[in-house]
């Protein structure tokens, strides 16, 4: 039986051990993965989308936390034990994990493709898996560790925290950094699902030989089993394969094999149309049919329960696949209604009015059926693009919307809110005619949205303004391309390892926040030449951030005060520094 004290020091040296074998694994993909990549041609926009910051994580990890914990679990530990001040110090770098776990759907989807379409990328990555230091598993499986990581962190502390003595001075430090690594862990965990349902899928995909492209994240494999198919000649039972999906039920047959079995599809049903139902047949127990727009389906479960079972499931998976059916039909037809209502609207926009039939003065019944198509075409490619931007729409970063004033179609970043004559709310309408609008201060409600709204900025100014940093000031900003933004930059109180750039507030964009360890502050090469003067960059890995300040001084004192940050040095990081 241990000692309280005893189990701590477990849970802290189980903690050091994980941390440990965590950071190489940070190693193998960074400097492993990455750097054989990169070495092997492959683009920094691709490695960039695979890894996104994981040099970040990667030093961080390796060169502050674990060699704190290091030295108080093996050195301090009898006369300080405590863990809770220790992993506060993760709370900045949570962000780091935010930005990585964000990403993490994408870079699957890169390695995927990659590794189908890539040679020299599957060559590197497939010779890297061969190595011992990868245990036999995926470069997908190790990218999946720094999702697990801030999940385990959790329960590790929620382990210390249940065996903490209530009047330990550790405890309000604990409780502090479990509330925070628990926000994080949330969005650790649906990436965690996310991923293992992928892994399913890729699962599925090799039994099936590749035969049927199924790795989709739209994809859930719901059931899988063997199954009787009763031959509709003779009657004889054959030995076949089900996979049930939630739009498509795979039917194959198992293939001869000594090791591993593998199936080949025989029939892919989809769900929509799909009918099940229990049959008797006469000497022949356990039956039931699925019937699909193609075939017909006789199959046989080796028991009753077995039988019912597939049944619920299959009917259940019909039953859902409706709904969905139907609120996405629903959707699509009011979706429909508001685009077809607003070329019509007495206010619809000039491209509108032109694209109608008749427009050209003919009246909309002289016209014929062709002009009508050509004029609806037109109207659709219209739809396709944003009228501000010309950039595509898209269902997931770039949603159409409409301008309530014009009729105008438009995306999220080209539109304002504003309210209009016929009522208080605030409607989306074009920057054109949000400049044009006058204000409406008889609306009800109007000041206080405005003076709410005013409050929110207020709110998430504050972290940024001067008097709440350590240092800050106006700089110009270069990361990619050659044109250089002024960006209000700043170092907060609260995270003084984290490097914070806000553009004008015409761009609308939030902060963008740099965790700093682990990168190099210098000057440029000599081979890097600019237009601008007293510029100095940050660099990681195969990330390179310029900034330039408006004189020498300026210059100096950020080199000085990043250069500490990158070291991780918090104390008395601004000494001799004031905000200019």
């Amino acid at each position: 039986q241990c000692t309280e004290p005893q189990k701590l020091f477990n849970i802290a040296n189980e903690l050091l051990h994980t941390e440990e074998a965590y950071v190489k694994r940070l190693h193998l993909l960074d400097q492993v993965f990455c750097t054989k990549l990169s070495e092997a041609g492959i683009s920094s926009e691709v490695i960039t989308g695979i890894f996104s910051n994981i040099s970040s994580i990667y030093c961080f990890h390796g060169q502050f936390l674990l060699p704190e914990l290091k030295t108080r679990i093996t050195q301090e530990w009898s006369v300080n034990p405590r863990l809770g001040d220790i992993l506060q110090k993760l709370a900045p770098f949570l962000k780091m994990y935010g930005e990585y776990v964000k990403n993490f759907d994408r870079a699957m989807d890169i390695v995927n493709t990659c590794m189908q379409r890539s040679s020299p990328f599957k060559d590197v990555v497939q010779n890297i898996q061969k190595q011992e230091v990868c245990g036999n598993l995926t470069l997908q499986h190790h990218m999946l560790e720094p999702v697990q990581r801030i999940p385990r962190y959790e329960l590790l502390l929620k382990d210390y925290l249940k065996k903490l003595p209530e009047e330990s001075p550790d405890r309000k430090d604990a409780e502090k950094s479990l509330e925070l690594i628990s926000t994080a862990a949330n969005h650790s965990n649906a990436a965690i699902r996310k991923m293992e349902k992928m892994h399913k899928l890729l699962e599925v995909y090799e039994r099936l030989g590749g035969e049927e492209d199924i790795v989709n994240p739209a994809n859930e494999l719901i059931k899988e089993g063997h199954i009787q198919k009763l031959s509709a000649k003779n009657g004889t039972a054959q030995d076949r394969y089900l996979f049930l999906f939630n739009s498509m039920v795979l039917y194959c047959v198992p293939k001869l094999r000594l090791i591993g079995q593998k199936f080949s599809v025989r029939e892919k049903m989809d769900i929509a149309g799909l009918q099940v139902q229990e049959i008797a047949k006469q000497n022949v127990a356990h039956t039931f049919s699925i019937t699909g727009r193609k075939r017909s389906l006789e199959l046989q479960a080796r028991t009753e329960e077995e039988k019912r079972e597939w049944i619920h499931v299959i009917q259940a998976t019909i039953e859902k696949h409706k709904q969905n059916s139907e609120t996405f039909r629903a959707f699509n037809s009011s979706f429909s209604q508001e685009e077809e209502h607003l070329p019509d609207s007495s206010i619809g926009s000039t491209s509108s009015v032109e694209s109608m039939p008749g427009a050209d003065g003919g009246g909309a019944l002289g016209g014929n059926d062709s002009s009508r198509k050509s004029s609806k075409s037109k109207r659709d490619k219209e739809k396709q693009a944003c009228k501000s931007c010309s950039e595509s729409f898209n269902s997931i970063t770039k949603r159409r919307h409409h301008c309530k004033q014009c009729g105008a179609v438009i995306c999220a970043k080209c539109s304002e809110f504003k309210p209009l004559a016929d009522n208080s709310r605030h409607n989306r309408v074009c920057k054109e005619c949000f400049l044009q609008l006058p204000a409406s201060p008889c609306s009800p409600g109007v000041e206080a949205v405005g003076e709410q709204k005013k409050r929110l900025a207020a709110e998430k100014q504050s972290l940024l303004a001067a008097e709440n940093s350590l240092f800050s000031s106006y700089l110009q900003f270069l990361e990619k391309g050659k044109t250089w933004y002024k960006m209000w930059v700043t170092i907060p109180k609260t995270e003084p390892l984290v490097l914070y750039l806000q553009g004008s507030s015409q761009d609308g964009r939030s902060p963008r926040a740099i965790p700093l360890p682990g990168y190099e502050v210098s000057l440029p090469g000599s081979g890097e030449k600019f237009e601008v003067k007293h510029v100095f960059k940050l660099c990681q890995s195969h990330q390179t951030l310029y900034f330039s300040a408006e004189d020498e001084e300026l210059q100096v004192k950020w080199m000085e005060i990043l250069t500490k940050a990158a070291k991780g040095e918090t104390e008395d990081t601004a000494e001799g520094l004031s905000n200019p």
